[in-house]
């Protein structure tokens, strides 16, 4: 578990959960799509392949990428929405001080 939270903690990787949440994409399409570099993207997309975020085919030239499951969109959006809460506690605390 470590190892994949470790694996979504990057921007560009969250962004890539983003754009991929229900298509199937190519390369150079999750590139234009990014704007990421393509050997910075492909970087990151083969570390989520390796985690088992991603997981991949081949179809002639094209290599597309998917998510793994639509669970991972699922975690994605609770952990956004408890880091959320924690920053609303944190305001709260800080409102309360002055």
């Amino acid at each position: 578990m470590q190892i994949f939270c470790k694996a979504l903690a990057n921007p560009i990787r969250i962004e890539i959960i983003d754009v991929l949440n229900d298509k199937e994409l190519t390369l150079g399409e999750l590139q234009n799509e990014t704007g990421v570099l393509k050997s910075n993207l492909s970087k990151h997309l083969s570390l989520m392949v390796s985690n088992g975020i991603l997981v991949q085919r081949k179809e002639g030239l094209n290599v597309y990428f998917k998510l793994s499951t639509d669970r991972i969109t699922t975690a994605c959006r609770i952990m956004r929405e408890v880091l959320i809460d924690n920053l609303r506690k944190q305001s709260e605390l800080i409102n309360n001080l002055k």
